[in-house]
């Protein structure tokens, strides 16, 4: 009988392999990629957000987000993307010494500028959308709350609450390689996926989208208003959704992601299963 998963070493040499081939990508195609991969994750939170604004227990809103987040891994995983925080586990390819550092390197700065490229595309397409305005301008407002909350994040929650999402994130994207079949993918994505989600930790990609769009929520008077009467958010908070504001979420989290891929999960499961390393 034929087996219906593949074994954890299988699916960490695959993904070595898979990583030969990330890293060697021609720059046009690993841009288009990357660009595809920012929007499909951006979509995830475009309309988990869309879910949950109006939802007030906390507990019981982001079980509301996680459960439509995963559909952004799961276009990238049946249509095609490029993902920083998935391709994080090419650090298993340079671990083995199959191609150097140096490509990992190239690959990841290529693919975070790329994601942010995509990601800040939904965003336009969702503001002009005019999807903002649901609950009388609630959801604006939520946006910019989501925004707030992760422009002002500390960075040691930063670096931390990365590290945690991306776990689960490069989790997901293992377990779906242990499937054969696409529905064995979909439930291996949707529950870790749904977990970081829940959790509430920090996807460099995701907030791509959530900061960029707190941003332009901001430069919306309905949406301002909304944010004071639901949420108490002054106009000294909202100095906070800048670029430097982006910036000061995007680099501890990156680093946080980085860590969780490389370190937590990408280390452990290449000295754990890596047929060559126990050969």
């Amino acid at each position: 009988m034929d087996k219906i998963f593949n074994s954890p070493e299988e699916v960490i040499e695959a993904n070595i392999c898979g990583g030969e081939k990330k890293v060697s990508l021609p720059l046009p195609r690993m841009i288009l990629l990357g660009i595809m991969a920012g929007a499909f994750i951006a979509l995830g939170a475009a309309t988990s957000s869309t879910a949950a604004h109006a939802v007030t227990n906390v507990g019981l809103s982001r079980f509301v987000a996680g459960a439509i987040f995963p559909v952004g891994l799961m276009l990238i995983t049946f249509i095609g993307g490029e993902l920083f925080t998935g391709n994080c586990l090419t650090s298993m390819g340079a671990m083995d010494h199959r191609f150097s550092w140096g490509k990992v390197v190239r690959d990841l700065c290529i693919i975070w500028l790329s994601n942010l490229v995509g990601a800040l595309i939904i965003v336009a397409l969702t503001y002009f959308s005019g999807n903002l305005d649901y609950s009388a301008g609630l959801l604006g407002a939520y946006s910019i709350k989501v925004a707030l909350g992760k422009a002002t994040i500390t960075p040691i929650k930063g670096i931390a609450s990365g590290i945690l999402c991306n776990i689960l994130v490069c989790a997901a994207i293992l377990m779906g390689a242990a499937s054969k079949d696409i529905s064995g993918k979909v439930w291996a994505i949707f529950f870790p996926i749904m977990a970081f989600v829940v959790g509430g930790f920090e996807h460099c990609v995701a907030n791509m989208f959530y900061i960029p769009m707190g941003m332009l929520a901001a430069t919306n008077d309905t949406y301002v208003a909304k944010a004071a009467e639901a949420y108490g958010i002054t106009a000294d908070q909202l100095a906070n959704l800048s670029v430097a504001g982006f910036f000061a979420n995007q680099i501890p989290v990156t680093i946080g992601n980085i860590l969780g891929g490389m370190i937590f999960v990408g280390l452990p499961c290449y000295l754990a299963h890596c047929k060559k390393k126990q050969a």
